[in-house]
């Protein structure tokens, strides 16, 4: 494999220290003149700075003088319902604490692409808040510095995170198992799942909670179609399910895929909710005008978002401690689109 157009990494906040000989937290009282650290551990790190060529962050700089007033939302996407109803509640929240938002844009998850748009974003404002449901923001979140305040919009864990990660996300297990749970109530035998991408190798939080739903009611497990966001992706997902006449019910990972789901089952002559019942995720706003208008689990992304900043603000004006996470808890909203099999 050829490689060409490298370029020499930003020495990061880690190198200073490991350069100079000290913890990061004391390279970060340097940049940020506090006066505590001794003349000599002080003198030390600024000659590994100037020797490491580490250019100073304008984040830092603007804490230590206080007239930071702005944050950076990082995504890899602007368009898709959840990802821009965040960016929504972070604007919203911003705006009431005078804070200005700017948003970066991560056009890939490649290790150069997604350091260069990390350090541009800590290089323009006060703190940055990460939309990690993707590979690109799963590695931007991991390639911020820990000098730099910061905190993670995610897939639910899947396990209790660390203290020092204040990250938001929603129960998305539990709703995926809600979701199944009510659809297996109504009498279905098994139910079909068409998933999102998720944004790490492992299974995702949706697909573990229908999954445990079904394993739970002693009901058969179907494999899981791996689909993409769009209603596209649906219709391809739902073209292949609607051949087979034992698919009788199918929760979708997110409401435009339910949208093409539920385009497929009409073209194939399948009706719902008489034959197929079909559950979406997320509530987009057009989830209660389709015909048959949509049952769907809702979440409150632009409440994340509000918390995001809350968050964040809070690191910013030391104000209010940090708390390690906040999680939203998702409604699952039975509409016209789910019925007991025909």
């Amino acid at each position: 494999m050829n490689v060409t157009g490298h370029t020499r990494r930003q020495p990061s906040i880690r190198d200073v220290a490991t350069a100079a000989g000290v913890s990061y937290q004391t390279v970060s009282r340097v940049i940020n003149d506090h006066p505590s650290v001794k003349p000599a551990t002080r003198e030390r790190v600024n000659r590994a700075i100037e020797e490491l060529g580490f250019r100073r962050s304008a984040t830092a700089l603007a804490l230590a003088s206080g007239r930071s007033r702005s944050v950076t939302v990082l995504t890899a996407n602007t368009t898709h319902y959840g990802y821009a109803s965040v960016v929504q509640g972070v604007e919203e929240a911003a705006r009431r604490a005078a804070y200005a938002v700017g948003v970066g844009v991560l056009e890939s998850a490649d290790e150069r692409a997604v350091a260069a748009a990390v350090q541009r974003a800590a290089d323009s404002a006060g703190g940055l808040i990460v939309i990690a449901y993707d590979p690109a923001g799963v590695a931007a979140l991991a390639a911020v510095d820990p000098g730099v305040p910061v905190v993670g919009v995610v897939e639910t864990p899947s396990q209790e995170p660390s203290p020092d990660r204040p990250w938001v996300w929603t129960d998305d297990h539990q709703a995926a198992y809600d979701a199944t749970a009510h659809l297996l109530a109504l009498g279905h035998r098994t139910v079909h799942y068409v998933a999102i991408p998720s944004g790490t190798s492992r299974l995702s939080a949706r697909t573990a909670g229908w999954r445990r739903a079904l394993e739970d009611a002693g009901a058969a497990v179907p494999e899981a179609v791996q689909g993409g966001w769009g209603p596209a992706s649906g219709h391809g997902a739902g073209a292949a399910l609607a051949g087979d006449r034992g698919v009788t019910a199918v929760l979708c990972g997110n409401d435009d895929l339910a949208l093409g789901v539920m385009r497929a089952l009409h073209q194939a002559g399948r009706s719902v909710p008489e034959e197929v019942s079909v559950v979406g995720f997320d509530d987009a706003p057009y989830a209660a005008y389709l015909t048959p208008s949509l049952t769907t689990v809702r979440l409150d992304f632009s409440g994340l978002g509000r918390a995001a900043f809350d968050l964040l603000h809070g690191a910013l004006t030391q104000a209010t401690p940090v708390a390690p996470h906040s999680a939203a808890v998702p409604e699952l909203v039975i509409r016209e689109s789910t019925a007991h099999p025909g």
